[in-house]
């Protein structure tokens, strides 16, 4: 966030990397709905995007944060100073396209080093539309962010640097910008299915990862996935051993469809449930709860949360804005059985008397760490169990 000597112009700040200059002689910029400028050079696309300002604290995973449909509509600062050193490769795609309106970064490496890497990060970010921004100060952004909470804000690459009288253009554009649900965007438009030899599950996708899939798979289940705005007649013709809830984009409230369709399928009470990231929040408002705006959310993968039924802690991969609110859950029916140990929220509920569990946390992880795998396990459990016995009380 700098200025020249006159005061009127976002001047380039010094980027480490001079080849990004020498060879793209891009300026970069993001303008927040604040007024707050941060200058740098641009990489990826050209353009200019408006989204939701948000940061992750994950040191590696960039490839899947790009392609987490979980980050539709937002502009993602990535925490870890270096970012782009080992490229981009076939295999790490949680979807086939790139969902995020820009993403930010301290330090560019250009010329990844990995035996699986088939592009550099700029090579694909270009492919996708996505601009990138190197060289500005990551650590004052999230610091900004962490005080004053989530911003809009519009990530800006061109020739030439930005006048005073387009600086204001810009941030009265951030301002004007309306987040939306993004559900109905990333979500599949037709039905398909995944085989396998094992229990059919049904997934409703909100705008799923595919390691959700891959896990199930992996269990040897055959999988449906099915649009989000579903009918719970429709998923229970289709005959599931259970169903699964994915994560997606936004906040929950703006699904009602799906909140009523999920509603719908607990109280039919036998086939076993498993919510995840956005579907915990979906079945804790069909639950009758309700949710909350984060100031500035959970996005990262070394968050610690307390499993209350084992009694263990784990560290999660995370990504959401939006979170339940503990007071409003009924606990006659209800227990809360994780909670964040950074902040208290949260984070896995369970039904006293049906098959019906759900976490905050991305339990599939990708990237993250992978001891959450149990919690698949406890889902295979439930469909093993023709009745679908339900979580005890801790």
């Amino acid at each position: 966030m700098s200025e020249d000597k006159q005061g009127s112009l976002p001047r380039l700040t010094g980027c480490r990397d001079a080849r990004i200059e020498e060879d793209l002689h891009m300026f970069g910029y993001l303008v927040l709905e604040d007024g707050n400028v941060f200058a740098g050079t641009a990489f990826g696309a050209r353009g200019e995007q408006v989204g939701e300002v948000v940061f992750n604290t994950g040191m590696t995973g960039y490839q899947e944060v790009l392609t987490d449909p979980s980050y539709c509509g937002q502009i993602v600062t990535m925490t870890y100073p270096l970012i782009g050193n080992y490229g981009i490769n076939p295999q790490d795609f949680e979807s086939g396209k790139s969902w995020v309106r820009g993403f930010i970064v301290k330090e560019y490496c250009p010329e990844p080093s990995h035996w699986e890497a088939t592009q550099s990060l700029s090579e694909y970010l270009a492919s996708q539309n996505v601009i990138g921004l190197a060289g500005i100060d990551t650590r004052a952004l999230t610091r900004h962010l962490r005080g004053g909470g989530t911003l809009r804000g519009v990530i800006v690459a061109r020739e030439t640097a930005l006048s005073e009288v387009e600086t204001a253009a810009l941030v009265a554009k951030a301002r004007a910008f309306v987040m939306r649900s993004h559900v109905r965007e990333v979500t599949t438009q037709a039905i398909y299915h995944r085989p396998g030899k094992g229990y059919h599950v049904v997934v409703m996708d909100f705008g799923l990862k595919e390691n959700i899939l891959r896990s199930l798979q992996q269990l040897g289940c055959s999988l449906t996935v099915v649009p989000a705005t579903t009918s719970a007649e429709v998923i229970l013709a289709l005959k599931p051993d259970g169903i699964m809830l994915t994560n997606g984009p936004g906040d929950p409230t703006d699904v009602p469809e799906a909140i009523e369709a999920v509603k719908a399928l607990i109280e039919q009470g036998q086939v076993p449930i498993f919510g995840i990231c956005l579907g915990h929040q979906i079945i804790s408002l069909a639950l009758g709860a309700q949710t909350y705006k984060l100031k500035f959310g959970h996005r990262g993968t070394n968050h610690p949360v307390k499993d209350f039924l084992t009694g263990r802690v784990y560290i999660t991969s995370q990504n959401h804005g939006y979170a339940v609110d503990d007071s409003t859950l009924d606990k006659r029916f209800v227990q809360v059985t994780h909670r964040n140990l950074n902040d208290g929220t949260v984070e896995g509920i369970a039904m006293l008397h049906s098959p019906v569990f759900s976490v905050q946390y991305h339990p599939e992880a990708c990237p993250g760490p992978e001891e959450n795998f149990y919690l698949f396990e406890r889902f295979y459990g439930f469909m093993k169990n023709k009745k679908g016995a339900a979580l005890q009380p801790a």
